[in-house]
């Protein structure tokens, strides 16, 4: 599933394709969707934000398009009359003059009125999102001093977009291991240090991933290892997918837990 920095860096890219340019032609293939076509051709399109997991595309007629990628989700931007080599199933598709946006294989699509877009069920919930340059990190450290939250264990809160949005699967793993926190630890357990790298991380590695195209790896270890001719699969993360592989810090090796269903790596001598 993308997490926050791959759906920011999608609007980005859906935005500079698509923005303030008319709709020529629109596709839906939801039927509950069918009746939008009409209304949206030769609409402008206004914005594209992201709003922690899900896309809200929003038209110059007050009309807005929610989306959210799920786990197979994907948008694709493509010059128009161009499709991309692919087995997906195309749920929607926005043309305008030069460009297209296609979105495959979601099934979370909805149409809002602007009014409706803050009270929906998902975006309502929505914590302080990691990637906006806006959220602080008074408002992050709040978080994980919050009553609410520091009872529950930081490997499956983490993943909890009421927490914090934007974070999922390997930014849990990164933002654990530089924070030097044990994955059974609560918010509680850690230690004002602790807490503070926490918040520290969950913002730093969060907009580095945003802005390199998904590394959260520091840029003289990125260059080192490259130098030694490392794949980028082996420079992107510290820890995660790295199971087996050596800490970069100690030496020692990487773990692996599995928890909330999903996979969890991390150093048990750096995360003591």
């Amino acid at each position: 599933m993308p997490e926050g920095p791959e759906i920011w860096r999608a609007a980005d890219e859906i935005e500079k394709a698509i923005a303030d340019r008319e709709i020529e032609e629109i596709f839906f293939a939801f039927e509950e969707l069918k009746e939008f076509e009409d209304r949206l051709l030769g609409v402008k399109v206004k914005a594209v934000t992201p709003r922690g997991k899900a896309i809200v595309t929003s038209f110059e007629n007050r009309m807005n398009l929610y989306t959210h990628n799920q786990l197979y989700g994907k948008w694709i931007v493509q010059n128009r009359g161009e499709l991309p080599d692919t087995n997906r199933s195309l749920r929607v598709a926005i043309h305008t003059e030069e460009k297209s946006a296609l979105l495959y294989s979601a099934s979370e699509i909805e149409i809002l009125k602007n009014g409706e877009i803050e009270t929906h069920p998902y975006i309502r919930k929505l914590g302080p999102d990691v990637v906006h340059p806006k959220t602080t990190f008074e408002e992050v450290l709040a978080c994980f001093k919050s009553e609410k939250f520091r009872n529950r264990k930081l490997s499956t809160l983490l993943l909890d977009q009421e927490f914090l949005s934007g974070v999922g699967n390997y930014l849990r793993s990164e933002i654990l291991f530089c924070s030097g926190v044990d994955p059974e630890f609560r918010p509680k357990d850690c230690s004002k240090e602790q807490i503070q790298k926490l918040a520290k991380y969950s913002l730093d590695l969060s907009k580095r991933s945003y802005k390199t195209g998904g590394l959260t790896t520091p840029d003289d270890l990125v260059k080192a290892l490259k130098e030694e001719g490392a794949k980028r699969k082996e420079y992107r993360h510290y820890v995660f997918r790295r199971e087996g592989k050596p800490c970069y810090k100690c030496g020692r090796e990487i773990k692996m837990l599995k928890t909330s269903g999903r996979k969890l790596f991390y150093c048990e001598t750096e995360q003591k």
